[in-house]
């Protein structure tokens, strides 16, 4: 076991959070990239159906894609917990390659018909199972290996960092590919581009997570006798069910953020009149604000606490879900601009600046990932997951101009029990991740 003379350094820490990010931006990449284009483009090319219909549809798909995430997160968890955090993400990331390329090469429904939206349906649950493994399984290897020092957070967030950098990367491929093509053939095959991307920058990923090492609370662990349970995913259902719970309707609120400012919110530009690539350009400048208060929101988690980062976010998100849309109603970009930088940049960056290490804080090392991935991944199914197919419910009934009242009061809902979830869960900040 590593004793207190021979605790990680800096540089270790770091040589961790660079493994863990560079990975988590590949997958970051490739399922952001997803939600761009199936709300702009997979309608026409997968689903034979009228107008707002095929839209509702491909969002949906979308949607599913996240509702599996918890099988993934009990795959991965388990193989985290029993055999290790680093081989666990390596696995993963050639998982998520694998059914993004093919998701890129699925053919069209004018190509070979109903098939092509049923594989379209198989890649997207093969990428939602990957994806379940990500976030609670890198967070636990980057957190426990800054355990001790005073900047877990800090060190945490850089699988946060992620987010911002692959929606950077995402948006600005979007732009830069768009600006080269015509809108047909962007529609046609150009966005097949970005999904062959991700699979080759997922080779170089795995190279780079197979070279860094292991979590050394996770090898003292596995190194004393009887350390290691024999069903780590089950277990911590049986003994923690609340916790689960709990820290699942933090991140279930987050999920319905990223929704109702990237997904809908770029469909929902386009509607009121909002041409060509601004939606993306706007998303673009939101998410470089997005990285910037993710960092102040680690840092701050660190010298105040964890749970006051995620009030103030959650807060701001239920008082912000519906003005956000009067914003963007009016037509100005600079105004759209402002909502998304408060409602996408600093409600989902701030909070997410202390996320990783709520989530891995509040379990024990026998079964860390296994527990905060079950959290942080059950609160897509209810969370990111269901709100995507309600929305395409409202989308049909109401249309795109009435949809977001709906669809923000919905929202509001998650805000509120996240802020019930939050207070009611204790603190973790000095909490001894070796214990």
């Amino acid at each position: 076991m590593t004793t207190k003379s021979d605790s990680p350094t800096n540089k270790q820490i770091y040589k961790v959070a660079l493994a863990s990010i560079i990975g988590s931006v590949i997958e970051q990449y490739d399922f952001l990239i997803t939600g761009v284009i199936a709300a702009t483009v997979w309608g026409g090319v997968f689903f034979k159906l009228p107008g707002l219909a095929a839209v509702a549809a491909a969002i949906s798909v979308y949607g599913i894609g996240i509702i599996i995430r918890p099988v993934g997160a009990f795959i991965f968890g388990h193989i985290a917990d029993r055999i290790g955090r680093k081989d666990a993400m390596v696995y993963a990331l050639v998982l998520m390659g694998g059914s993004t390329l093919a998701i890129g090469l699925t053919p069209s429904y004018d190509s070979i018909g109903v098939i092509a939206p049923v594989l379209l349906i198989v890649f997207r649950l093969i990428q939602g199972v990957s994806f379940g493994a990500e976030f609670g399984t890198a967070s636990t290897w980057v957190v426990e290996m800054a355990a001790r020092t005073k900047h877990r957070a800090f060190w945490g967030a850089w699988v946060g960092f992620a987010i911002p950098i692959g929606l950077l990367l995402g948006f600005g491929s979007v732009l830069l590919v768009k600006s080269r093509m015509s809108e047909a053939a962007f529609n046609d095959w150009g966005w097949r581009i970005f999904f062959v991307i991700g699979f080759v920058v997922a080779i170089v990923g795995y190279f780079i997570r197979r070279r860094t090492e292991e979590s050394f609370v996770f090898a003292g662990h596995k190194a004393a006798k009887s350390g290691v349970l024999d069903s780590p995913a089950r277990q911590v259902w049986r003994e923690m069910p609340g916790t689960i719970l709990r820290t699942s309707l933090v991140n279930a609120m987050f999920g319905g953020a990223f929704f109702l400012y990237f997904v809908f919110g770029t469909s929902y530009m386009k509607a009121v009149g909002f041409t060509g690539n601004t939606p993306e350009l706007i998303g673009l400048i939101a998410a470089g604000f997005m990285l910037v208060f993710m960092i102040i929101g680690s840092l701050l988690a660190d010298l105040i606490n964890r749970r006051i980062i995620l009030l103030i976010a959650a807060v701001t998100f239920l008082v912000f879900a519906i003005p956000y849309f009067y914003l963007i109603n009016t037509g100005s970009f600079w105004l759209a601009v402002l909502a998304e930088v408060i409602g996408f940049g600093f409600v989902f960056g701030f909070g997410y600046g202390a996320i990783p290490t709520f989530y891995t804080e509040n379990f024990p090392t026998r079964y860390r990932a296994s527990g905060a991935s079950a959290g942080y991944q059950i609160s897509q199914v209810y969370g990111g997951g269901l709100i995507p197919i309600v929305a395409g419910y409202f989308l049909k009934s109401y249309g795109v101009k009435e949809a977001y009242f709906y669809i923000g009061g919905l929202v509001m809902i998650y805000a509120v029990l996240a802020i019930y979830a939050i207070i009611v869960t204790p603190e973790t900040k000095d909490i001894d991740l070796e214990a």
